[in-house]
């Protein structure tokens, strides 16, 4: 199924991008269905062509000849976005960044890195190793670094470093009629005028095409260690977040799968942990002995709530294959509907409503004829569902649009918000209005301002 395109790529501009861009611009159908989606959202707009600009100043080119001819651009990063960002629901000119992936500035001494939009978190981590430093912020997928900016992305160590709002010092943007313009600095704080960087980090593409990112670095813990628990009920599991953040432990990372995620992993990855509420947790500290003393006291607050199973890791390498097994959840989570796409959506509520907010989720599952489960970065209050649908199949799409709109609802009433991380992209539009009403008037008068032509991404966050 392929949603309907309402504009296409202007002659004009198709003609101006070729001779510019030779072989980096293309029509081909494979390419343009390639980026026709990102990871999750179910329904398909492929652009009408894709271009490949190795600097800021080929953007630039872009954006201008774009906006001569009235056609829209899309941003792509890796394709990871989970709410649709990357659907050229207009027609138009996909701008791929994958060829602009350089490293262009590391300053150890001062904690920070200038990386073009294409880099991967991964591939920054790489070219950090021997610095003693490292970017922590993990969203799970390999995304790339812009994509994360646009999308003020997040993920499972949000509890201890933040998400990419405090990670970000500055960007470069190119604006829709191809002016470029640097926001922020190297300064660890400012107060020169509006925080244009904070606007842009979130704005999903719709105000500008993010083509560096000045970012924040954090030295690497002298002591790290992991740890898995598991639960008898999936209370006792949020329960013993909730003691964690009370007591004020310093947890990097505290990540749960509830028990479909676990049988779903054990058969894709071949583990062999139960199919029970699962409790990821990482510890950083300055000691071995600040590590193990924290991780007692946790260890002590899971048994009080029937947790059991309590498995350690420091190794690195067996580190690393913990944190895999969580990584791997939602393609594991495929395999519990063979021939379904899974539909992850999130929310984000206070740490006290936590436990209501993801009992009442998985009633609506129980109750209803799709299926559903349920992960989250909860450290933060964070949690994510991956309802198992049929694209091609109108009625799951709707039912499983009917227990998303719930799941917002009880959110938004408890203080919390309709996304913590994933954006609004097409799938949270109407929620947006519910959690915002008139402040959106707001941002589609930023909008407006910035793009009058409506060019940058249109059709996400608001129609």
């Amino acid at each position: 199924m392929t949603g309907l395109r309402t504009s296409a790529l202007d002659p004009g501009a198709e003609s101006e991008l070729a001779a510019r861009f030779g072989d980096r611009f293309t029509t081909a159908t494979a390419i343009r269905d390639h980026h026709a989606q990102g990871e999750a959202y179910p329904i398909p707009h492929p652009p009408d062509a894709v271009v490949f600009p190795k600097t800021t100043d080929e953007v630039s080119q872009i954006a201008a000849i774009c906006t001569k001819y009235r056609t829209p651009m899309v941003a792509w990063g890796a394709g990871s976005s989970l709410e649709g960002h990357i659907a050229a629901v207009r027609g138009g000119v996909t701008v791929d960044f994958s060829e602009m992936n350089r490293i262009t500035r590391l300053s150890p001494e001062d904690l920070d890195v200038t990386v073009e939009a294409g880099v991967t978190r991964r591939q920054l981590n790489d070219a950090l190793k021997g610095t003693g430093l490292a970017f922590f912020i993990d969203p799970g997928a390999d995304a790339t670094l812009g994509g994360m900016a646009a999308t003020r992305a997040s993920g499972t160590t949000a509890v201890r470093y933040g998400t990419m709002r405090e990670n970000i010092l500055g960007l470069t943007v190119v604006l829709a009629d191809g002016r470029v313009i640097r926001t922020g600095g190297r300064a660890r704080k400012s107060s020169a005028g509006y925080d244009l960087t904070r606007l842009f980090v979130g704005s999903e593409g719709t105000l500008g095409l993010i083509t560096d990112v000045t970012l924040r670095l954090h030295g690497i813990p002298a002591a790290i260690a992991s740890a898995v628990c598991q639960f008898a009920s999936l209370d006792g599991a949020v329960d013993t977040v909730i003691s964690t953040i009370q007591l004020g432990v310093p947890v990097a990372r505290i990540e749960l799968l509830d028990e479909v995620f676990m049988a779903a992993l054990n058969k894709y990855a071949g583990l062999d942990y139960a199919p029970a509420p699962t409790l990821f947790f990482e510890f950083h500290g300055g000691s071995d002995a600040g590590v193990r003393e924290d991780a007692a006291t946790v260890k002590e607050l899971a048994e009080q709530n029937g947790g059991s199973a309590f498995q350690w890791a420091t190794d690195e390498t067996e580190r690393a294959r913990l944190w895999k097994a969580r990584h791997e959840a939602y393609f594991a989570s495929l395999t519990i509907k063979p021939g379904a796409r899974s539909w992850i959506t999130d929310v984000c509520v206070p740490i006290s409503c936590l436990a209501e907010a993801i009992r009442a989720a998985k009633r609506d599952i129980a109750e209803s004829f799709i299926q559903g489960a349920i992960l989250g970065h909860v450290g933060d209050g964070n949690f994510h569902v991956g309802y198992l649908v049929d694209p091609a199949n109108p009625t799951e799409l709707t039912e499983a649009k009917r227990l998303n709109d719930r799941m917002v609802d009880r959110a938004i009433a408890a203080g919390g918000t309709c996304t913590g991380e994933h954006g609004i992209g097409l799938g949270k539009q109407e929620s947006l209005l519910k959690e915002h009403g008139e402040g959106v008037q707001v941002m589609r008068d930023i909008k407006r301002a910035l793009d009058p032509g409506n060019l940058l991404n249109p059709g996400k966050i608001f129609r």
